[in-house]
């Protein structure tokens, strides 16, 4: 018997295609899908695909057993849009689905919360990925971390001197890659965190330290947050719920650290001052001037 093909939405993204690269190397057979036609890791089949495509979404189910699910971006519902999806899967045989989602968010609650307890209740083998913020977000110019970092040497945050254990998404990809590999379905919620909680003013000093390049930490009110969010074109809603979970930082609620890459994968999670040290050159070069 042929093992199952194994799907990966989001493949070109920080968590995807690591995962889908891993997948590969281990002999898996993958399809990877992503909003364009190229393909993001060689190896793998790849099909066009757009969560807001309906008529994308059968093709890229067609004979697929498991399947990795990244919601899409900034977007405050994504319940409407993955739901369906899923029981589009679960009746064309897909048997088990590991959702990306995040630790701020809980079983139940709206969004992803109320896919994680859809897959809880329906899918016969799943696991959800509630992973802790990306330490990547520091270097990913896509990111405002990044960006300010880069070009101000700035790290603006609500956080005040909440703590949080960031996770690299090398770590995120690693952890899933075994969920979905492995012959025995996991069947659980697993938060997954680096292995230190720090606050955003430890995080600056770590990048001044690894860059030698003077970063300072700049903590505003949540609204003053949601406002600067708005001014960089996210939509209200979703600058309103980014700057919520920066008040939930400030209040301790996101300071746990979970033992679960190294259960899951059988080594120790990526240390931030390892990562900043590794990209220490991400804070040194300015962006480029239309940034």
């Amino acid at each position: 018997m042929k093992p199952p093909r194994i799907l990966i939405t989001g493949a070109s993204g920080h968590t995807g295609r690591p995962l889908a690269t891993a997948l590969v190397a281990k002999g898996c057979r993958v399809r990877t899908a992503t909003r364009t036609a190229t393909p993001p890791v060689p190896g793998a089949e790849h099909l066009a695909f757009d969560w807001n495509l309906p008529a994308s979404h059968d093709a890229a189910l067609v004979d697929v057993g498991r399947m990795y699910i990244i919601a899409p971006g900034a977007v405050t519902d994504p319940e409407r849009i993955l739901v369906p999806f899923i029981e589009r899967a679960l009746a064309a045989g897909v048997r088990r689905v590991v959702l990306l989602s995040s630790s701020a968010i809980d079983e139940g609650a709206p969004g992803l919360g109320q896919v994680h307890a859809f897959m809880r209740a329906n899918v016969p083998e799943w696991t959800v990925l509630r992973a802790s913020w990306f330490m990547d977000n520091f270097i990913d110019r896509a990111h405002l971390h990044g960006l300010t970092l880069a070009r101000d040497g700035i790290l603006t945050t609500a956080t005040g001197d909440g703590r949080v254990p960031f996770v690299d998404v090398a770590d995120i990809a690693a952890v899933a890659t075994q969920v979905l590999y492995d012959e025995r379905p996991h069947c659980t919620a697993y938060d997954v965190t680096g292995p230190e909680a720090l606050s955003y003013n430890d995080v600056a000093a770590m990048i001044s330290s690894a860059s030698g390049r003077r970063i300072r930490h700049l903590a505003i009110s949540a609204d003053a947050l949601a406002q600067r969010l708005e001014h960089t074109g996210i939509p209200t809603d979703y600058a309103r719920l980014l700057a919520k979970l920066d008040e939930r930082i400030e209040r301790g609620e996101q300071a746990a650290v979970s033992p679960t890459v190294q259960q899951v994968t059988g080594r120790m999670p990526r240390g931030f001052s390892q990562f900043a040290a590794a990209h220490a050159q991400a804070w040194t070069q300015p962006p480029p001037s239309d940034e």
